[in-house]
């Protein structure tokens, strides 16, 4: 028999949970600032749930914790213009976020861009 299963939630864990929020905000998320003090934080964007879950809370659960080496996944955005996703970059460039891609034009027709948010996951942008 097969598993029929659904894709209820896209989560991230984070060591501060506002560095990691305030990150993703910069991003076009629309998080209150109630949240940056939460262990969990499910944000609902268009039909996506993605959820930012604390590393100190996840370890009570998961007692074989391991903390990831390495580039493991990659989270992509669409922007809404080449212009948005440039000013984008260098916004959170300026704010010390490592660019792992410049902002370029790409062969199949789209600007992309990538930079590692503060947990060292990989963030592509599209327009």
């Amino acid at each position: 028999m097969t598993a029929k299963a659904k894709l209820k939630r896209v989560a991230i864990y984070v060591e501060e949970m506002k560095r990691a929020l305030d990150f993703y905000r910069v991003l076009g998320l629309s998080i209150p600032d109630s949240a940056d003090e939460s262990p969990h934080v499910d944000v609902e964007q268009e039909g996506v749930v993605f959820a930012f879950d604390l590393v100190e809370a996840v370890k009570r659960i998961m007692k074989d914790w391991d903390s990831p080496v390495g580039c493991r996944t990659e989270l992509a955005f669409q922007l809404s213009s080449r212009e948005t996703l440039d000013d984008v970059y260098r916004q959170l460039t300026a704010l010390g976020h490592e660019g792992c891609l410049e902002p370029r034009d790409t062969p199949w027709g789209e600007r992309y861009a990538m930079v590692k948010d503060p947990d060292g996951n990989i963030v592509s942008m599209v327009a």
